[in-house]
């Protein structure tokens, strides 16, 4: 089975592809149902090519998955040149009016039914490969049985079907709330998730909390639908999360061909530590590891904020109709992401300028009198962030280039999180931060500044840093 992870930008299709995803999923601007996620643009296409290039086999996915009024029909004929630029294997489609035109613009691109289309019967999956569908992005509506069921109707119909991240309340996103509340339409990718704000019952506290509340509809006076407030605000549309880890084999032997992850507009952090448990999972599937090197990678699947998670559909429609507030927040927070590690030649120019910088200030401060010694010693203490110290070689040591999303310091604690290494401990002793452009050590630092991680331990490329955060 194919495993499909979500990419927002450039930087999270490389985490997919470096985490084990055998193809990504993204969108380009003006034309897919996230259009809050970065999604690609400009010449963007040219690191996606160079990604391509560096992972051979890997595909990609692209979603036009938006309902297209004229105006949106008019502007993606303009932009046929530029969508030519990216290496896009296949489309994921929900208006057909844009079939003909992929078809004959990108004849050797695939053409992939969204999950938006709501294609959840045999007839239909028929007439869809009729039009030259190739897969199928089931709708979550459907249970396991019903899709096998379509794959033993439709056996060389590719079936595609999610298996993690957020569900909607509304069949496939065809939701009106978000329109209504905010007048931001979600299918024209504006969502603004209206179902999973937080909402107060304007009643008495005693009231809201008894049970007693309900709504009653005029021609059916025997169903109540109950309206019921818990200590604080009440979710009374957020569905669960969708997570399938454990079921592999049932998805298997369904017939499904790809699993799909949910998420273009999360994190990093989330792309990669998800798309790396269910690599794993389908690894000891596939025979590749053991269930005991496989388990520590699927148990960080838990360490990822998530709502409390659910089968979906797949087996028992009661279980996709529970409602749920609140998500379960992850004890670490991504700190870094960790770049190649640098050639000898420029791990040599950052020491040198860290040996310069040392011999400058020791050659300044023989010159000046004792007074002035004296002085200078009072400012390094009191201001230690401006009389950083130099870098100094280590045998064993080696630098990598370091982006720090969230601020690193001398009491943060860290981890490394790797493709194939579930975590190791970053002590302080076995590391410093240093500038590069200086040569200098930093105390701490965060996002803007240019720093490398000097260590003597081996990191795997694609490696990210994460610190232990609130639980």
């Amino acid at each position: 089975m194919e495993l499909l992870s979500p990419a927002g930008n450039v930087d999270k299709l490389k985490y997919c592809y470096t985490y084990g995803a055998d193809a990504a999923y993204i969108g380009l601007k003006n034309f897919s149902l996230r259009v809050k996620a970065d999604n690609f643009y400009e010449d963007e296409y040219k690191k996606v090519r160079e990604l391509k290039a560096a992972f051979p086999g890997k595909r990609l996915h692209c979603a036009l998955n938006i309902a297209f009024h004229n105006s949106e029909i008019d502007r993606l004929l303009n932009d046929i040149p530029y969508f030519k630029e990216y290496p896009i294997d296949a489309f994921i489609v929900q208006d057909l009016g844009i079939v003909p035109i992929l078809q004959k613009e990108f004849p050797d691109a695939e053409l992939h039914v969204s999950t938006q289309a709501s294609c959840m019967n045999r007839e239909a999956v028929k007439m869809y490969r009729s039009l030259g569908f190739s897969r199928v992005v089931m709708g979550r509506e459907a249970s396991l049985k019903e899709i096998a069921e379509i794959k033993d109707a439709v056996p060389d119909m590719e079936i595609e079907c999610f298996v993690h991240g957020a569900m909607c309340i509304a069949y496939a996103g065809r939701c009106l709330m978000s329109a209504y509340l905010n007048g931001r339409s979600a299918q024209e990718g504006f969502c603004s998730h209206t179902c999973r704000w937080d909402y107060d019952v304007l009643t008495s506290k005693q009231i809201a909390q008894s049970g007693d509340l309900v709504l009653r509809e005029k021609k059916r006076p025997d169903e109540y639908f109950p309206v019921y407030e818990g200590d604080d605000f009440t979710a009374v549309l957020s569905s669960k999360d969708l997570c399938m880890i454990d079921h592999l084999r049932e998805l298997k032997d369904a017939g499904v061909d790809s699993l799909k992850i949910e998420g273009r507009m999360k994190s990093v952090y989330y792309v990669a530590m998800c798309t790396r448990a269910y690599r794993k999972a389908l690894d000891e599937l596939e025979g590749k590891i053991t269930p005991e090197e496989a388990k520590p990678f699927v148990d960080e699947l838990y360490n990822v904020s998530h709502r409390a998670f659910s089968t979906g559909f797949y087996f028992d429609r009661a279980e996709a109709d529970v409602t749920v507030s609140g998500e379960s927040v992850s004890p670490w927070d991504l700190a870094a992401e960790l770049k190649p590690r640098l050639t000898e030649q420029e791990e040599e120019a950052v020491l040198s300028r860290g040996s310069r910088l040392k011999q400058r200030r020791i050659d300044e401060y023989n010159s000046l009198v004792p007074q002035a010694q004296k002085a200078w010693d009072e400012r390094v203490k009191n201001q230690p962030d401006k009389h950083l110290p130099a870098v100094e070689k280590k045998d064993g040591w080696h630098m990598y280039p370091l982006v720090a999303l969230n601020m690193l310091n001398e009491k943060s604690e860290l981890q490394i999180v790797s493709p194939d290494i579930v975590s190791q401990n970053l002590p302080h002793e076995r590391y410093q931060l240093v500038n590069p452009d200086t040569g200098e050590v930093y105390r701490w630092c965060c996002d803007g500044h240019p720093c490398v991680l000097y260590t003597d331990m081996e990191i795997q490329d694609g490696s990210l840093i994460r610190s232990r955060g609130q639980e």
